[in-house]
């Protein structure tokens, strides 16, 4: 059994849309990152970088104990080997899916969420100008490139639909709060839509939508509150 520690957002999407394309049994394990649960003691033991999602396999394929992972990428390439499924087994398309995957940890995730960072702070916290410009610039340019391996291939990483493609749509679903226009990127409003119309994506995107919270309905107090747990971290002492 999987137990996967998961919060609905577009990094713990990743994974419960390729846990719903293998269809394979997972347990979703809720990991509130807004209530900090993500610094529990025994969360640590299976992340030490304090970031959901996080994976346990409890039935892993070598039999011995349960072996835990972190980092979306890096659980994705083991349920993908471990299922023979969604990731190439010759040496160029192996690789190829990996740059991929790569990229996406490296580019599109983190300048993304740098992106809704500083868009969602625009009017609270002083002037945001340059940031903002700096990454809906950056987010543009991120399409770019996507849309430019959907003009050469039917799926990012070529003619197959792979990790590479699960990875990257969850990012994409908020192109327009990002500022963004997929009329702009024709091949890859193509991709965007198919994908968005295969079951399991659709499965794997709702997973845990009972669990969000409406942040317009929180006070002022409660947005401070949780700002002050998911913002301007510092390094966590060593836990003796």
């Amino acid at each position: 059994m999987i137990d996967l520690h998961y919060w609905p957002t577009p990094n713990g999407k990743k994974v419960t849309i390729l846990l719903e394309e293998l269809g394979t049994p997972y347990n979703v394990v809720p990991c509130r990152i807004s209530q900090g649960d993500q610094f529990e003691p025994e969360f640590l033991k299976i992340n030490p970088n304090h970031r959901m999602p996080a994976m346990v396999d409890t039935e892993p394929t070598d039999g011995g104990e349960p072996l835990s992972l972190f980092e979306s990428g890096a659980i994705m390439f083991y349920l993908a080997e471990k299922h023979g499924k969604f990731l190439p087994t010759d040496m160029r398309g192996r690789h190829t899916v990996n740059q991929w995957v790569n990229w996406q940890m490296a580019n599109q995730g983190p300048k993304l969420g740098e992106c809704g960072h500083f868009l969602r702070l625009e009017d609270k916290q002083g002037d945001q100008t340059y940031a903002v410009a700096r990454f809906t610039d950056e987010a543009n340019r991120l399409y770019g490139v996507l849309n430019n391996a959907l003009h050469r291939n039917k799926y990012i990483a070529g003619d197959a639909y792979t990790i590479a493609d699960m990875i990257c749509y969850p990012w994409c679903v908020n192109w327009e709060f990002q500022r963004q226009n997929l009329n702009d990127f024709r091949y890859m409003k193509r991709w965007f839509k198919e994908l968005g119309e295969r079951p399991a994506v659709q499965a794997g995107m709702a997973v845990g939508k009972d669990l969000s919270v409406d942040q317009s309905t929180l006070s002022d107090e409660e947005r401070a509150r949780i700002r002050s747990i998911m913002y301007n971290q510092r390094a966590m002492p060593v836990l003796e």
